[in-house]
């Protein structure tokens, strides 16, 4: 009998983010399933490389048998290093693996092969995963990206696991304005660059709006400058949630444009808000969810096509409009639920 349940994760001291509100998601979910559900979360670092194998080495040695005297009936291991823990009973949704030995070696986001010993930890990050991701009871992708990373990189097959965006109560379409809207980290990785120089090139007599936090806040500031942007993109930084809501209702679209997301709740989130969705082709997973001009635009990563899209919503606000409700119906029909992810893991245990 499946009782007290573990959510195994790593944690970035000082940063939250998606993931983080996933695994806070999950174990709500369990606990009002009826279960004893707790996180267990160990810092990581990854610079030098050599602190990603003594994370590896920490996991592997804890004993998560038990606790206080409760058995531990179940472990669910999210995120590298943390899945690789020890436990008979142990059930994988993967956030992600270390992406740097993966999808993102060889690119300009990749923080690994740059080090003298990036190729020998890249290997054994590779080999730990073959051997303790196969070793699990069932293995779960949270999206249909990081499952094909998982049999493209190293032959194991999952399953599929949709859960709902943290905002999914509380968004609402409201009216079509005058503002392209794109909530999210300004960070390299989720290039709000492309966004901003695109804006340059749209015609359409709107603004961008840019919300959350970043590490070089003034690097994007730079670039609003460089192109002569300040009456046309803002920059809002940290933004309250009914705000945000507020934004996402109230946009004429979002633009998301990251480099080969894992997931991406910012395509959910504005589909739910009634919102078309211009995402980039490499994205990932947040293209998973966009029909190319039925709920949004795919457009490849390049900041002229972005502007065209753009306009071309602004054009035909009626399009824009048919787009939004054609999205909330297909976020319908997945039936995305954490009653439903609950089931799924707990099934896959016993």
């Amino acid at each position: 009998m499946i009782r007290n349940i573990l959510i195994c994760t790593t944690q970035v001291p000082f940063t939250s983010g998606g993931a983080e509100g996933q695994v806070s998601g999950l174990r709500g979910a369990l606990i009002a399933a009826g279960y004893t559900a707790e996180i267990v979360a160990m810092p990581f670092r990854w610079n030098p490389p050599v602190e990603i194998m003594r994370s590896t080495l920490m996991w592997r040695l804890l004993n998560l048998s038990e606790s206080n005297g409760k058995p531990v009936d179940l472990i669910i291991g999210m995120k590298f290093p943390a899945y690789t823990v020890a436990h008979p009973r142990k059930v994988l949704w993967v956030i992600h693996q270390h992406r740097s030995a993966y999808n993102l070696w060889g690119t300009q986001f990749d923080d690994l092969s740059i080090h003298s010993e990036g190729i020998q930890v890249r290997d054994f990050i590779q080999r730990c995963d073959q051997k303790f991701l196969s070793g699990a009871k069932r293995i779960f992708a949270e999206s249909a990206t990081v499952a094909a990373r998982l049999r493209r990189y190293n032959c194991l097959e999952s399953e599929i696991l949709y859960h709902p965006p943290p905002r999914s109560e509380s968004l609402f379409a409201g009216a079509l304005g005058d503002f392209v809207f794109s909530p999210g980290r300004l960070e390299p990785q989720k290039r709000p660059e492309l966004l901003i120089e695109a804006m340059s090139y749209v015609r359409a007599p709107i603004k961008l709006l840019l919300a959350g936090g970043s590490a070089d806040f003034r690097r994007y500031e730079a670039l609003v400058a460089q192109y002569r942007l300040r009456e046309r993109v803002e920059l809002l930084g940290y933004v309250e949630e009914n705000r945000i809501v507020e934004l996402y209702a109230n946009a004429l679209a979002v633009a998301y444009t990251p480099f080969d997301e894992d997931y991406g709740y910012v395509t959910l989130e504005a589909m739910q808000s009634g919102r078309p969705v211009v995402v980039t082709s490499d994205s990932g997973g947040p293209r998973e969810f966009v029909e190319d001009a039925a709920t949004g635009f795919i457009v490849s990563p390049e900041p002229r096509e972005i502007a065209a899209a753009i306009d071309k919503l602004h054009s035909d606000r009626g399009r824009a409009l048919l787009m939004g409700k054609r999205g909330q119906e297909k976020v319908r029909s997945l039936n995305l639920s954490w009653p439903q992810v609950v089931e799924k893991l707990i099934s896959a245990a016993t």
